[in-house]
């Protein structure tokens, strides 16, 4: 213990030194986290839309006001004839057309359920799909106010639609916990390998090789810096995202914790792993490269992994960014508590403990 006290005083007095480390460790955590939530969102505002009013009663004007008045759409077109609003999407001055039955309010006030004709355009198929998902949540707003007003008793209508977990569809709820992962795949993966590989570079590791200094006692001292500076950043990114974006846990804040440590340990396993086999800094960075963009990629940072091809979400299984991306989401987003993500939590133990022992084995001593 004495020994891997000496090393930790001795490791962290090296990152205090290294003016890009010690940068790096600091400002990545805050640019993540404050531009990252801003850029990387499919929120789209004001999507243009074109309105076929059949009905021309005082409910479909009220509806037609309120699409145009909310900040997600913006009515292009108002029109009498559904061509014209087809020719609105031809032209692009719309992406989704809305047409309100003749004789729509009368029919809700007879107790009926007349659906409206929601069309989309597939072209552009992000904006075709939020201008109808807007359109739809526009019209369940209106209708509740309406008949709260009149006092009509309105029929269910299978046109309004909620959205579980995420009531406001904000994109930042949905990238925030993930962009933790992205900082742990940094911190505690990337920068353990430069660390390494530069002593080798520097020749300041042959010193220590010809120390009897154990090897598990070696790797430990590389990485223990690194998993404690992993647990702020997770700090500092549960604090950035309640105090801009106003986005806490709504489960348990242990349970992001363990499951950041967990994950911490599994990067830096790795991260040494490829600095055991890499005699440059060159070769460092592009295996690590390489794997950080599987990771993002295959692990649902950015795409839902369900909209992947199949082959391709069997392929996610052996992708530790996975597991813990979804715990970070569950437990931000439903709450899940740990009992709830056992199997996630088992897989991410299964990898670490298999990264670290391979960190320890491909290490060797050279005289």
């Amino acid at each position: 213990m004495m020994t891997l006290k000496a090393l930790l005083i001795k490791e962290f007095t090296m990152l205090r030194r290294d003016a890009f480390l010690s940068r790096t460790v600091v400002l990545l955590p805050l640019v993540v986290m404050l531009v990252l939530p801003l850029v990387t969102t499919m929120d789209v505002r004001n999507v243009e839309v074109a309105v076929v009013d059949n009905d021309m009663s005082q409910l479909s004007r009220r509806i037609i006001a309120d699409m145009d008045a909310s900040e997600h759409l913006s009515v292009s077109e108002s029109t009498f004839t559904f061509d014209e609003a087809l020719a609105a999407i031809e032209d692009g001055r719309a992406y989704a057309t809305v047409t309100i039955p003749r004789g729509y309010s009368r029919m809700l006030q007879e107790g009926q359920c007349p659906r409206l004709d929601i069309r989309a355009n597939g072209v552009d198929a992000i904006k075709g799909m939020l201008a109808a998902r807007y359109a739809l949540q526009s019209l369940g707003v209106t209708l509740t106010q309406w008949r709260a007003e009149t006092g009509y008793d309105l029929p269910p209508s299978d046109n309004n639609v909620l959205y579980m977990y995420n009531p406001t569809l904000s994109y930042k709820n949905y990238m925030i916990p993930a962009l933790m992962v992205v900082l742990l795949v940094v911190i505690c993966g990337i920068l353990p390998a430069l660390n390494l590989v530069t002593e080798k570079e520097f020749g300041t590791i042959e010193a220590m090789n010809v120390t009897p200094v154990g090897k598990m006692t070696f790797v430990l001292s590389k990485l223990i810096p690194f998993w404690i500076i992993g647990l702020l950043v997770i700090t500092l990114g549960i604090l950035v995202g309640w105090l801009v974006y106003g986005l806490k846990p709504i489960g348990s804040v242990p349970a992001i914790y363990l499951a950041s440590f967990i994950f911490s340990l599994l990067m830096s396993g790795l991260g040494l792993s490829v600095a055991n086999r890499s005699s440059t800094m060159l070769q460092t960075i592009f295996v690590c490269f390489a794997v950080a963009i599987v990771f993002m990629l295959m692990g649902g940072l950015f795409t839902p992994i369900e909209s992947m091809p199949e082959w391709a979400q069997y392929f996610t299984y052996m992708v530790p960014p996975r597991y813990f991306i979804e715990i970070m989401r569950s437990v931000y987003l439903k709450g899940a508590s740990m009992a709830d993500l056992w199997p996630d939590y088992v897989a991410l133990c299964g990898f670490a403990t298999v990264f670290l022992l391979v960190s320890a084995f491909t290490y060797r001593k050279r005289s």
